[in-house]
Parts: C-alpha cells; structure tokens; sequence
C-alpha cells in the first residue's frame, strides 16, 4: 500500500514540474506576430524575398508555412553574453519557423506573420543541447523588414495608378 502512494506521490509532484515549465513559457514567452494590412499574396511575396538569406528547409505557400535548417549562431551567443554573468556556450543554433495566415479585418483582407525561433545551447558535451528562450531580436527585426517592403509595393503601386490616371487625362486632350 505504502508503494502505491509513493508512486502516486512522486507521479502528482513531476506533473505539477511539467505544468510550471509549460505555464512559465506561455506566460512569458510572446511568440513575436504582426498583422499587415495587404494581401496573402502581397505578404508572401514579402516574406519569401526576407527569407532568401536563410538555407530553407520546407516551404509551403498554401500551408503558410517556411521552416529552415538548423543554423550556427555560436559566435553571435558567446558576444551576446560576453559581458554578463554567464558562461561561454560550447555550441547554439537556431532554426526559424514562419507562419503567414490570411485573415479579414472589417470587410478588408489582412495577413498575420508568426515568427518563431527554436534556439539550442549545448554548454559541454556531457549535458547535450538544452532547448534556450530567444531574445526576440531576430524576429521584430525580420517582421520589421517585411512591413517595410509591403509599405515599398504598396507605394510602387499607388504609383502606377497615378501614372495611368495621368496618361489616361494625356490621351483625352
């Protein structure tokens, strides 16, 4: 009997563990989003031309869904952290995952970028990769960089509109 309790005991305790963890990454982690107000299309179109310079593993535009290889960002770790108070990383790397998602707000066609980086640390070679919370630098940097090339297309095109109406009024006289 007491073996029963021991075991229902220790199995309560471990899973009031997993919920803290699971409880402390959605309460602190905010998965870095924005929502654009342009097309599916438009935003695609943007995040692919952002994305070009990471080695793309999957990508998928009917899904929204672009996932890249794992990349080394030891270097960047180790000056990041150079001046606190923890020690150098043995190894890190990082892998993007970007989903777009096409949506309506208030009659009009919008689109919501969600970017998220997985980043590991192995510290030394006996404690393998541990699974580290991203600083979100990464992320608004690159959803600043695809608002900016939307805000671009959208003036390119508002543009040629003014362009046409200005032959059109030409070829009337």
């Amino acid at each position: 009997m007491k073996f029963y309790h021991l075991i229902v005991f220790f199995l309560f305790f471990s899973s009031c563990a997993n919920y803290e963890k699971f409880r402390q990454i959605t309460e602190e982690m905010e998965i870095p989003s924005r929502i654009y107000r342009a097309d599916y299309n438009q935003t695609w179109q943007a995040v692919i031309q952002v994305m070009r310079r990471y080695d793309i593993a999957q990508q998928n535009q009917e899904a929204g869904f672009i996932k890249t290889r794992w990349m080394d960002n030891t270097m960047e770790v180790n000056f990041a952290d150079a001046f606190g108070s923890s020690d150098t990383v043995k190894a890190a790397k990082y892998k993007l995952v970007v989903n777009v998602v096409k949506g309506y707000r208030y009659g009009r066609e919008v689109s919501k970028v969600i970017i998220y980086k997985r980043q590991l640390l192995e510290q030394d070679f006996l404690q393998g990769w541990k699974e580290a919370p991203a600083d979100g630098i990464a992320e608004k940097t690159l959803l600043y960089r695809i608002s900016r090339l939307i805000a671009i297309d959208n003036k390119l095109k508002e543009i040629d509109k003014a362009r046409e109406k200005e032959q059109l009024q030409n070829a009337e006289f």
